[in-house]
Formats: C-alpha cells, sequence, structure tokens
C-alpha cells in the first residue's frame, strides 16, 4: 500500500538537483506532495521537473537578495528542506574569507532566509508546518580541510535549535538531520582519496558510507506528521560513528 503523507502539500527543496535533494524530492513527490525545486542549474532542475513534473526556481542561493525574492515568490510552501550546500576544501591556516564567505551564504544564510520567509508565510496562514534542515556530522567533529565547512553546520545547527524554539510556539516544528559521508558528487569530490576515506569507514560499525535514498528517508520522517513531538532535534546519520 502506498504511503501519502504529503498528499496535496506544497513542499520546498533546495538544492534539490543533485544528491540529497533530489532523492528527496522524487521520494517526496511519491508520496504525493507537490514539489517546488530549487537550484541553481537551470537544465538539471528542467531535467527534474521532467521525471516528477514539479515546480522549479533557479537562483544562486550565495545571492542574499535574490533568495529573498525567490523565498518570497514561491510561498505558500507547507514543509520546508533547506538541503542545499557547498564546500570549498582548504587547510585552516589557508582557509580564505572568501570561501569562508561563500560557504556561509549558501550553507546557513540561505536556509535562515527561506525558513523566515516560510514560516511567516505558515504563521499568517495558520499552518501547523515543519522544516528540515540538512546539516552534517561535521558540525561535531573538526574534519582536516574542512574548517569552513564544519563553521557552516555547526552554525545551521545552532540556528536550528532556535528556529525549534520560536517557532515550536507557533507550532512549526524544526529539526536537522547530522549525516556522515552520503555518496553525493561533493562527498565523492571530499572523500575521493582511499587515504582519507578508510580511516573515517573503520570509525563506522556498519562498515559503508550512505545512499542518499537513505537520508531521503529521514527527511520524509521528520517532515511528516509521524515525528509530531520531535522538535529541535539534531539527528545524526551515520552507521554508530559518533559512538566511537
Amino acid at each position: 500500500m502506498e504511503i501519502m503523507d504529503f498528499a496535496n502539500e506544497r513542499i520546498l527543496v533546495t538544492g534539490a538537483t543533485k544528491g540529497i535533494g533530489r532523492a528527496t524530492a522524487i521520494l517526496l513527490a511519491s508520496r504525493g506532495a507537490k514539489i517546488v525545486a530549487v537550484g541553481r542549474d537551470e537544465h538539471e532542475l528542467e531535467s527534474l521537473a521532467r521525471e516528477i513534473n514539479c515546480e522549479s526556481h533557479a537562483v544562486d542561493l550565495a545571492d542574499a537578495e535574490a533568495t529573498r525574492a525567490a523565498a518570497r515568490e514561491l510561498q505558500p510552501i507547507d514543509r520546508l528542506v533547506n538541503n542545499a550546500g557547498t564546500v570549498t576544501l582548504q587547510p585552516f591556516l589557508e582557509t580564505t574569507v572568501e570561501a569562508f564567505q561563500q560557504q556561509m551564504a549558501v550553507n546557513v544564510q540561505a536556509a535562515m532566509i527561506f525558513a523566515q520567509e516560510t514560516a511567516k508565510s505558515m504563521i499568517a496562514r495558520g499552518k501547523k508546518g515543519t522544516i528540515v534542515n540538512v546539516s552534517s556530522v561535521s558540525s561535531f567533529l573538526g574534519f582536516t580541510n574542512h574548517a569552513s565547512y564544519c563553521a557552516t553546520k555547526g552554525a545551521l545547527d545552532s540556528l536550528t535549535m532556535v528556529m525549534a524554539n520560536e517557532l515550536g510556539r507557533q507550532g512549526i516544528r524544526v529539526n536537522a538531520v547530522n549525516p556522515t559521508v552520503v555518496l553525493t558528487p561533493m562527498a565523492v569530490k571530499a572523500w575521493s582519496d582511499p587515504a582519507k576515506s578508510e580511516p573515517l569507514l573503520k570509525r563506522i560499525p556498519l562498515g559503508r558510507f550512505i545512499e542518499p535514498e537513505e537520508i531521503a528517508e529521514s527527511i520524509a520522517y521528520l517532515l511528516s506528521d509521524r515525528s509530531a513531538m520531535i522538535n529541535g532535534v539534531m539527528l545524526p546519520i551515520d552507521g554508530g560513528m559518533m559512538i566511537n
């Protein structure tokens, strides 16, 4: 029997063209959602729209004004997945202000803006909605060459807690998922060197990295009414890595 948790609900997914975002959009569409896909690549958005017949909007999420305009234009939204993210690998002593600001803009600032505009719309409509921020175990661990990325994910977790506190009082639940390495193009870029990946794999009792579809299932659960009393949680999805 098909699960229809999200029948006719408008769910916005940022970073929807690849990896976790694409897998999430496809899964939610299969459960009845009307997907509003946000991404940077128009061709990839068109490809997704052909696959699941979704709305799509191309925007550079590093541009705060363009992001705010898109977030307002795309309302009303019933549930939100802040998935968009970027990474630039640099040793700490060589981390540039430009790379730090770029990652903070996409990974944190854009999530804040979309959540602000979506929550305002939900409150005005009396909608008891849900928001899921896609974070990372990088918010808990200091991975080499990931200074900017780790900082952004730590910031996103802190933002999630404040949102859960303030918006929860309006009936809007906010949670985060914190995966270890997910086999997306971005992760392949970051963890392609066996000398780097093998020590991490040894820390994971289940012995492997994660598929995007596995994260999508957890996001769907936190979005759904099945998790009605879960609010302000940072959920590690790591195969047990954090216990080592």
